[in-house]
This record gives C-alpha cells, structure tokens and sequence, in this order.
C-alpha cells in the first residue's frame, strides 16, 4: 500500500488517497482518536471518483458519529482499473432485459456477478491486511454497503468482519443464496422499497436466507438513491454495539 495523497477536513477528518498495487482507494480517519479506530470497509457499485461524494459523506458521517476509520477500494472493471468485456457484455444485457421489463435471468446474473465476487473478495481482503499495519487502524471491522454479493462473501470468508450493513440493490447469484445460509455474524439490511433496478422479493428471500440470529431488516420507500438520512444515525448506531 502506498499514500498518494492526503486532506484534513474542517471537521479533523483525514482522507487519504492509496494505491495497493494497481487498485486506488481511499482511507478515512477520525481526527481526534486517541486510540486505534475501529474500520468501516465502504462498499460501492463502482467508480471510486464517480461515488466519491457519497462515500466522503458516509465516511465523515462514521468518523464524526463513532470515531470509526472507513476505507473504500476500486472494483475490478470500474473507475480507471481496466475493463472486463465479458463483463461489458453481462452489463448490457442486463440493461436491456430491465429498460425491455423482462424478467433478468440467472445466466445474466451469474456471468455479471460472480466474477466481480470471485475477483473483488480477495482484493478487499489484502487491503484490509495492510490496512491493520497501520498504527491509527484497528479492529473490529465491519463492512458497510454493496454490492451485496460481495458483502455475502466476505462475511463467510473473511473472520476479521464481526459485523455487516448490507445494501440489498443489486443482483444476487443463486449460489450466492447457499452462501447467505453459512452468514451467521451479526446483519443489518437496508431495502429500498421502491428500487427500479433491484428485484424487491429476491432481496426479500435473500433477506430470509442469511443464517445469522442477528438480523434486522430496514426497508424505506423510495428509489435506489432514496435511502433517508436518519438510516446513516441508524447505521452507526449498529456498528457501535458490535464493534465497540
């Protein structure tokens, strides 16, 4: 991991830009710990520059509300990081079943999802290795947000995340369903009732599927960026009880 570049917010937050390898990211640190924080791996769609505004906002908003660390890394294919044209090609047909209003099958999913998952879970896990090198980071570590697939195989695989806020807005894999029956940390979900691009009962089985007895689903009307502001209070309100 090498530090690219650095700001100190009004606030005391201090972001700074990475690279691991090829990968960018970005660490966000509370500015008046006075002990290691506990990290929030923020979760994303892809474009790091392009989602920036949001997770600054989400990254800020944990710092100031629980003094949690926060760090975000690029998705395979996404950003500047080169493109997959298989991938390319799942996205577009994607599209075209959800602008035509027909039902997005398996195969779709399975040739968009499960290569980010089977690419994107091991990236996260060596950043997170080299971000527990750091003297201000420490444990425990909880991941926040999507794409949900993702979060379903890190809280199987990886045993430093002791609690997920999972955003359930994109496609799930059916083999993912067998993995969400081995979660068992604690879960909180957020749903957007009223999501345009997710499939509302296939977030609501997957819902029903997690194996963890912690579990709390928050399901808001709205569409995908509609999720309320009281829900980012809520969120470290989560975090608090499990990383603290």
């Amino acid at each position: 991991m090498r530090f690219t570049s650095e700001q100190r917010f009004d606030d005391g937050v201090l972001e700074r830009e990475f690279t691991l390898g090829e990968i960018p990211g970005i660490l966000w640190t509370p500015g008046s710990a006075s002990a290691p924080a506990p990290l929030i791996l923020l979760g994303h769609p892809g474009g790091l520059q392009k989602m920036y505004p949001r997770l600054m906002a989400r990254a800020r908003h944990c710092c100031a509300g629980e003094g949690f660390a926060s760090a975000a890394i690029e998705l395979p294919w996404s950003g500047d990081r080169p493109r997959s044209a298989a991938a390319e090609n799942a996205r577009a047909d994607l599209h075209r079943a959800l602008e035509a209003g027909e039902p997005v099958h398996d195969e779709i999913v399975d040739r968009l999802v499960l290569p980010l998952v089977e690419t994107a879970a091991p990236e996260w896990r060596a950043a997170l290795d080299d971000l527990l090198t750091l003297p201000e980071i420490g444990g425990p570590i909880g991941y926040a947000g999507g794409v949900i697939a993702i979060g379903i195989r890190l809280a199987v695989v990886e045993p430093r995340i002791s609690a997920a806020l999972l955003f359930a807005g994109s496609f799930v894999p059916r083999a993912l369903f067998e993995e969400a029956r081995q979660v068992t940390i604690p879960l909180q979900v957020l749903l957007q009732w009223d999501d345009e691009g997710n499939d509302r009962q296939m977030a609501l089985d997957l819902f029903d599927a997690f194996g963890s007895k912690e579990k709390t689903l928050h399901a808001n009307m709205g569409g995908h960026i509609g999720v309320p502001q009281f829900e980012g209070d809520a969120g470290n309100r989560f975090f608090a009880r499990h990383l603290k």
